[in-house]
């Protein structure tokens, strides 16, 4: 089997992982949506940012520092138990003292404080599981890897459209249930799920023999603060929009543009099944004398694949808009959806970037990256959202996402070259986002052209690459 078919398997079946659950939030999305005022939306983000900014937090760099010493260290067990204990006592530690800390932190995510509990209990038991998770995918266990996470996912979906629709369409009477609790029952769903993925996670904590090497941990905290530093500048960049809209705005705005940003939805599991396979691939075919023309023809199709979503789900925008979302008071907020999924597609070309510096040990770069990209989010909501409104938020992630995208380019091709088809790559991303641009604005709902948009880009497309894709999938060794 080729390595770019191997990569393909792994992907696809970490990406089945990824997709079904998020395939769920799609339904999840419409349920939650059609359930929560705009107002309760905004407060049922709160929680997840709150918990992407803490999962940041509880981690610290420690999984991909992780990938990057387990494949290159003889000692693959040692790595593994010394990662183990870390996050297991820093997670401990961190509880106690995020308790202590619970209005302050609930006060600054704007979310009362009676939610902090579900919201700790999240973060905790899914920072526990991070380093037996990351250790089945190094090992490459993809399928027990997919089966508690496909557990995870069951245990969600039935709480939540038991809790959520069951009940309440069949009139059924329990003292304990009350239809203003919605948000309640979510964050319960959710803490549900984590636990049980805990308990099936659990038993991996007692079949390695625990050493822990502070020499060897050393050396991983140095590689992964930089991780750190840049895993919060992507929460601000990813989150601090809608928290900026809440406060700028108001919170009915604040839940529509959420709740229109789950349209990216896609996009967004396309970019997370690649990275599941992705990382420990490029890890662990870095000494491949073929790695850097592996690498960007990986980019290549990412980008066309990426680029066709694109073009789909705004082509066909009242279709997916009405499967996704229950109320029609979000609909104010659907022009940022090509612009969104346009620097989403711009985040997923970056992470493919990413891996000069990761490979060489340079993870400051990526910090300093993120941190570029924080400061346009920050700097520009902040001037524009009272000038323009929700809008932009959009432009704003378009800019920073684009920004590192480029600037990890450029240092990129200086520090590890890979031979990247830039002018192909930058051809797809004009036609994508030029034909969805012209469906959005002048021919929305006309599902003729917006048919002839795609049909010519995937022509094209074949046009120029059908002839290395045959030769790639026909390949029978590496």
């Amino acid at each position: 089997m080729s390595i770019l078919k191997r990569f393909v398997k792994d992907t696809a079946v970490y990406g089945l992982a990824t997709i079904l659950p998020r395939i769920m939030s799609v339904v999840l999305v419409y349920l939650h949506t059609d359930k929560l005022e705009t107002s309760g939306y905004a407060e049922n983000t709160s929680f997840y940012v709150g918990a992407a900014f803490l999962n940041v937090m509880l981690t610290y760099g420690m999984e991909t520092a992780f990938f990057r010493f387990f494949s290159k260290t003889e000692d693959k067990q040692r790595v593994y138990s010394t990662v183990l204990i870390a996050l297991t006592t820093t997670t401990l530690i961190a509880f106690g003292i995020l308790w202590l800390f619970k209005i302050p932190i609930s006060e600054a995510l704007e979310l009362p404080v009676r939610y902090f509990g579900y919201l700790l209990g999240v973060v905790i038991l899914d920072a526990l599981v991070v380093a037996p998770f990351a250790y089945l995918r190094a090992k490459g266990k993809a399928l027990r890897f997919a089966g508690i996470k496909l557990t995870n996912l069951a245990i969600y979906v039935v709480l939540n459209v038991g809790l959520l629709w069951v009940i309440p369409h069949f009139g059924l009477n329990f003292s304990w249930y009350s239809t203003d609790e919605y948000l309640v029952y979510i964050f319960f769903a959710n803490l549900m799920a984590s636990a049980v993925t805990f308990l099936l996670i659990l038993p991996d904590f007692f079949t390695t023999k625990l050493i822990f090497d502070k020499q060897l941990f050393g050396q991983l905290w140095r590689y992964g603060w930089p991780v750190l530093v840049a895993g919060l500048a992507f929460v601000v960049n990813e989150n601090l929009d809608k928290l900026l809209l809440g406060d700028m705005l108001d919170k009915n705005i604040m839940g529509a543009y959420s709740g229109c940003y789950k349209l990216a939805v896609f996009m967004t599991i396309f970019i997370q099944a690649f990275r599941l396979g992705a990382e420990p691939f490029f890890f662990n075919h870095a000494s491949s004398k073929n790695a850097p023309a592996t690498y960007a023809t990986i980019l290549k199709y990412f980008t066309i694949a990426g680029a066709l979503g694109l073009m789909i789900i705004v082509c066909f925008i009242d279709f997916f808009k009405d499967l996704l979302i229950g109320n029609a008071d979000y609909f104010i907020a659907l022009e940022i959806v090509p612009y969104i999924l346009l620097a989403n597609l711009f985040l997923g070309i970056y992470h493919n970037l990413a891996v000069w510096y990761k490979l060489t040990d340079k993870t400051l770069y990526g910090m300093y990256f993120s941190l570029l990209g924080a400061g346009l989010t920050i700097g520009l909501n902040w001037y524009f959202i009272p000038r323009i409104g929700f809008m932009a938020s959009a432009y704003a992630t378009v800019a920073a996402y684009g920004a590192m995208m480029g600037i990890s380019y450029y240092f990129g091709q200086r520090h590890y070259r890979i031979p990247y088809n830039s002018l192909r790559i930058i051809l797809y991303l004009v036609l994508a986002m030029g034909s969805a641009l012209l469906s959005f604005y002048i021919f929305r709902g006309n599902y003729l052209v917006n048919t002839l948009f795609i049909l010519l880009f995937s022509g094209i497309t074949f046009a120029l690459e059908g002839r290395e894709l045959k030769r790639i999938l026909t390949k029978k060794s590496a």
